[in-house]
């Protein structure tokens, strides 16, 4: 009796796990699987996002919205060459995994500060970031953005502005 008991109550924690992470793991799988990489480099950068932030970011790329994708595929970049190795053999590997899967490898002014509000708990230094994007860019794209500077017409909006619309 007991051990039904206590099998009972596993299968409730199993169970009760996967519905509430159910969302973080598909969007994590959504942009593993277009990346081409194991779920671990999504899941680690929501860990460290902070919960508020991370089920901001999950609920920004949840729906199938290519530039969604797009502009969250940047933000794990930056997570990664910004925060995890800055190093020039991780942006060329970087370079070459948003290639592979469609993605523009060019980090823009509105995908930084997309990535500055979700990755806040971690203060990022604007300045750093943003020489961090003009070396990146600059490794890999003919020219460099600059500030304020937009070549065409985007579907980035801020993240105050999504906030206040969901």
């Amino acid at each position: 009796m007991i051990w039904l008991i206590l099998a009972t109550l596993v299968v409730v924690f199993v169970v009760g796990f996967r519905l509430l992470t159910a969302g973080s793991r598909h969007a994590a799988q959504a942009l593993s699987k277009r990346l081409q990489l194991p779920p671990v480099h999504v899941e680690s950068m929501l860990s460290l996002m902070g919960k508020e932030a991370a089920k901001e970011f999950t609920d920004y790329i949840t729906g199938d919205n290519e530039s969604h994708l797009q502009n969250a595929a940047a933000v794990l970049l930056i997570w990664q060459v910004f925060i995890v190795d800055s190093g020039d053999a991780n942006m060329q590997r970087w370079h070459q995994i948003l290639t592979r899967a469609h993605f523009s490898p060019v980090i823009t002014q509105q995908q930084l500060l997309l990535a500055m509000g979700f990755l806040r708990e971690l203060e990022p230094d604007r300045q750093e970031m943003n020489a961090l994007r003009e070396r990146f860019n600059g490794s890999f794209a003919q020219g460099i953005e600059l500030e304020g500077e937009a070549k065409e017409e985007t579907n980035l909006i801020s993240l105050s502005e999504y906030r206040n619309r969901h």
